[in-house]
């Protein structure tokens, strides 16, 4: 009696121990899972045209978090501090994800301005500090936003001051955001723009985006790692054969 007693004791302190490793090993996963996430690498995905056709509706792409040091927003939960710990500031042309206070969502754009520059848009043409960035016709193409809404569009090299070439694209040159008064980019803020000039509401738009702080700084984007037509969740593996952009997987974003 006393032995088949000890053994079922064996047993359920046996699967006891077993639940206690097994939960263990779990909190560990996501204690790894948000290290990485909050230090490392934190994964994104691009739900508007501003940025097309560099990221496109339904790239998914990582950004790296320790490039510029950790602010506020690096983290899960916003903290209450202001500066950056290890931090450093971006170079003209990095594509960067950030946090505008104004809508509280994460945005993602070019750095076009550096603290003190002055930025101006003449008849569609990039003016940097008086003289007018260099950019070279490439080719036409469509671009389709996130209403289903298709236009025309020229597709342009752009050579920023500092040699740093881009993709971007007009749908003409005389549209509401390619005429601007002079932009003077306050101390440790930066100007950013989307690479869809006609379709990205961007430090141009003062009310909605503006000057960003560089406290206010999440990553810098590098690879994409994932791509679908439509922004269909990823998820549907049976809508992948027709939609998934195969061609775009694993690259870099420049």
């Amino acid at each position: 009696m006393s032995q088949s007693m000890s053994k079922a004791e064996a047993k359920a302190g046996k699967k006891k121990n077993e639940l206690l490793e097994t939960i263990v090993v779990i909190i560990e996963a996501l204690a790894i899972a948000l290290i990485f996430r909050t230090f490392l690498y934190q994964p994104f995905s691009i739900p508007t045209a501003s940025m097309q056709q560099t990221l496109m509706i339904g790239d998914y792409f990582i950004a790296n978090k320790w490039t510029w040091g950790f602010g506020k927003y690096s983290f899960p939960i916003a903290l209450p501090f202001n500066g950056r710990i290890f931090g450093s500031e971006p170079k003209r042309g990095d594509v960067a994800v950030f946090r505008n206070e104004i809508t509280n969502e994460d945005y993602i754009k070019r750095v076009i301005g550096m603290p003190g520059d002055r930025i101006q848009m003449k008849e569609g043409r990039l003016f940097i500090n008086g003289t007018m960035v260099e950019r070279e016709q490439t080719g036409t193409a469509t671009d389709t936003d996130s209403y289903m809404t298709t236009v025309p569009v020229t597709v342009y090299t752009e050579t920023l001051p500092n040699g740093v070439k881009h993709t971007i694209q007009e749908i003409s040159d005389s549209e509401q955001l390619d005429n601007t008064a002079e932009y003077v980019v306050p101390a440790g803020h930066f100007f950013m723009m989307g690479d869809n000039r006609d379709r990205s509401a961007d430090s141009r738009v003062l009310s909605q985006v503006g000057y960003v702080p560089l406290d206010n700084l999440i990553g810098k984007a590098e690879a994409r790692f994932f791509s679908i037509k439509n922004n269909l969740p990823p998820w549907q593996l049976w809508e992948w054969p027709a939609n998934v952009r195969w061609d775009r997987m694993f690259q870099s974003v420049n």
